[in-house]
């Protein structure tokens, strides 16, 4: 394999975008009016990378039909001072004014950040209640949730930015402690881990089934590192792993998070851009797994922008997701592509 030209990002899980790389290939938009909630976007500038809501509207501009979206925790915008419990609270301010800059109508018509995910440590067990307080505050009536990455695995190619998190930390009784703060809140939590992981997670939902869970990225499937080049052996690991956290009833999935470098696709080390034909084909035995075990109105359709897109474009992303999604009725269609991401997160749509 040739090396790449795509640059890494610092976190290794995905490469950045290329605006030059993607403009090699564009569609024709399937079903260009259906209403979507892009449930799984961030917004940052760091690093040389900048990816905010001029960023966002330009995407969304590319002819799919966007109608709200939902900012998920990246780490964004943190207030540099205060106490270090309470520093989240800056993106939650930060992606508000986002989603008021957005409401303005000046950016398109898609409600961008309608719905707010953030961060709250939840390692502070009790102490966790006033941070989230905080957030509910700050979002003025955006804040949905927390994500508390819990992301390990014992290769440090695998695991990179996340390296230094614990082992085992969604069966931290100090986690579980803070994570029981989030239903009486009203609040939901967004898992995002490894694939080995799922079981832990199965585990935190019978424990809580009261408190809305949402799993990321398919579970995050793994074909790097010490996973790569054993997806014949892995798949089957993973289905199981799927079809067992499915039966929790509390736990809805994201259908995306696929065209990262964590996957083991290459993409992103092509000459041009994937196709969403090419794009659906490999993404297929992933997602029909997920909607066959949830069901579609347990299953949403996300970005996962700018992650997603080191290895192709807004328009071919929800076409590929079209595409996979053409056997099924328009009832499951719709839930699929809005009303699953719209109940969740709690979002009033027109």
């Amino acid at each position: 394999m040739a090396a790449s030209t795509a640059p890494a990002s610092k976190s290794g899980l995905y490469a950045d975008p290329r605006e030059d790389w993607l403009a090699q290939l564009t569609e024709d938009v399937i079903d260009p009016s259906r209403p979507i909630v892009d449930p799984h976007h961030h917004l940052w500038d760091r690093g040389g990378l900048r990816y905010l809501i001029e960023e966002m509207a330009a995407d969304i501009a590319s002819g799919h039909n966007i109608v709200a979206t939902v900012y998920v925790d990246c780490r964004s915008m943190y207030r540099a001072k205060g106490p270090e419990a309470f520093r989240p609270v800056g993106e939650v301010e930060f992606a508000n004014g986002v989603a008021a800059m957005s409401a303005s109508g000046g950016f398109g018509k898609a409600l961008i950040c309608a719905g707010i995910v953030s961060h709250a440590n939840l390692l502070l067990g009790d102490g966790a209640k006033a941070v989230l307080e905080a957030e509910i505050t700050a979002g003025q009536g955006r804040f949905r949730g927390i994500r508390h990455s819990s992301a390990w695995d014992a290769d440090p190619n695998v695991a990179h930015m996340y390296a230094t998190r614990p082992k085992g930390l969604l069966l931290d009784s100090t986690f579980r402690k803070g994570f029981s703060c989030l239903a009486p809140l009203g609040l939901s939590f967004d898992a995002w881990l490894f694939q080995p992981q799922i079981g832990e997670l199965t585990d935190l939902a019978c424990a809580f089934p009261d408190t809305r869970i949402c799993l990321d990225h398919c579970g995050g499937p793994v074909g790097i590192g010490v996973y790569a080049n054993r997806r014949e052996q892995l798949f089957p690991v993973w289905n199981a792993s799927i079809r067992e956290i499915a039966k929790c009833p509390n736990v809805v999935v994201k259908l995306g998070g696929l065209a990262m470098r964590l996957l083991g696709y290459d993409f992103h080390e092509r000459p041009k851009p994937p196709s969403s034909e090419q794009a659906a084909a490999a993404w297929k035995p992933y997602i029909e797994t997920c909607i066959e075990a949830f069901g579609p109105s347990r299953c949403m359709f996300e970005s996962n922008f700018p992650p997603d897109k080191g290895q192709c474009s807004y328009q071919v992303i929800f076409n590929a997701f079209k595409r996979l999604a053409a056997p099924y009725s328009e009832a499951e269609k719709t839930a699929l592509f809005s009303k699953t991401a719209a109940d969740f997160y709690r979002l009033t749509l027109d």
